[in-house]
């Protein structure tokens, strides 16, 4: 089993992603969008004839700094080590996802002519592996071949609306849209969303600035339901965002860049995501991270299996392996986001090393009972949606 290691904490870029307006992210909206009939791929014309058996390897797209690395040798992993020394599969792994929408449209062309991407396991964020699912890109996985995806799949990621059952995205790590703040800067609590716009925090909020990323959070704080939130649901955010706006109370609106408004003191408050502010917090722990009273989106970046991958039993032991409590722990300890396995939560607390211990008492990497009764998994927005969504929201945004 890999080793828990201290973890020297550092600041990976973030995989929530700006919603793009140009080049290939829109014309990745758009295709999805539309829903173009060559684009989707029945069932029939998916899968290959399997060579895990005589090629033991694979091939794994993950985005950068999203897997733990020695601290003496940046090159090797030591997870994907273990993985290696186990089952005699060698592992191909490239970091070249840094954004949802160039990546799809990078294996795109392929996916639609049936042809193989060249990658047997990538990893995305949900709203787009929604699109793959839709779209017919990816395979259903042989849960039979994960007993421990089946055992230790945490029961709040099981079963989204865009993947029921989870046959076909299994999350490789989680993480929260919530608030983060400057508590001694600001000088009082903010509890709940509606706090962010209080006559005090004027010029010194921002939110995000991608659609996906955005929406739950304020839809939210209005007492929506995000598992089926509905089209009026969205236009009274709009709605409101508009009104920010317009009295300039938002600041602007960002990608991962919030991180250096929110340290330098420049923002106070703003959408953020769980896993950046456990890191900012090493160097400023002043600023605090809020799952609001009316409750926050609990998302994943999940791994897909796209057509025609020629080592699917491959891909599917490498991901049933990081099922394991055990490696869950150690690659948990490393990237700081909400790990997928509460059974991991055990291990880390059992860690020689205190700092290391000390992470499985850390909510924002495994939430208390409090704190998931206020998380939910969002809906995702529907290609009918998208289109006209995109377009008020981009409007506001100025995208």
């Amino acid at each position: 089993m890999p080793e828990i290691t201290t973890v020297t904490r550092r600041h990976a870029p973030s995989r929530r992603t700006v919603l793009r307006a140009l080049s290939g992210g829109a014309a990745a909206t758009a295709l999805a969008g539309c829903g173009i009939p060559p684009a989707y791929v029945a069932p029939a014309d998916r899968t290959v004839p399997d060579r895990s058996v005589r090629e033991r390897r694979l091939a794994f797209a993950n985005w950068p700094l999203y897997i733990d690395v020695d601290d003496g040798d940046a090159q090797l992993r030591p997870t994907l080590a273990a993985f290696e020394k186990r089952t005699g599969i060698s592992v191909d792994y490239t970091e070249e996802i840094n954004d949802n929408d160039e990546f799809f449209g990078k294996v795109g062309p392929a996916l639609m002519n049936h042809q193989d991407t060249g990658r047997d396991l990538v990893v995305m964020s949900d709203w787009m592996c929604g699109r793959f699912v839709r779209l017919g890109w990816v395979q259903e996985m042989d849960r039979a071949a994960q007993p421990n995806v089946t055992r230790h799949l945490d029961p709040l990621l099981r079963d989204p609306a865009f993947d029921r059952g989870r046959r076909h995205a299994v999350p490789w790590q989680s993480g929260i849209t919530g608030i983060a703040y400057n508590r001694e800067a600001l000088g009082r609590e903010i509890r709940s969303t509606a706090e962010l716009f209080g006559d005090d925090l004027r010029g010194k909020v921002t939110l995000l600035a991608g659609l996906d990323e955005a929406f739950a959070l304020l839809m939210q704080g209005n007492g929506a339901d995000i598992t089926r939130w509905t089209a009026d649901d969205f236009h009274t955010v709009t709605d409101q965002v508009r009104r920010l706006v317009s009295r300039h109370h938002i600041r602007r609106f960002t990608g991962n860049d919030y991180i250096k408004d929110l340290a330098s003191g420049d923002v106070l408050a703003c959408q953020a995501y769980s896993g950046d502010v456990i890191q900012l917090r090493a160097d400023h722990p002043g600023i605090e991270f809020v799952v609001p009273e009316e409750g926050a989106e609990l998302w994943s970046e999940s791994l897909m299996i796209p057509n025609r991958a020629g080592h699917k039993r491959n891909a599917e032991a490498l991901i049933d392996y990081y099922y394991e409590p055990e490696t869950a722990a150690a690659l948990a300890a490393w990237v700081n986001y909400v790990c997928p396995v509460p059974a991991a939560r055990d291990v880390l607390a059992s860690a020689k090393d205190e700092e290391t211990a000390e992470l499985a008492e850390d909510p924002l990497i495994f939430p208390d009972e409090a704190m998931r009764a206020r998380l939910a998994v969002a809906r995702d927005i529907t290609p009918r949606e998208r289109r006209d969504f995109a377009r008020e929201w981009n409007a506001i945004v100025g995208l």
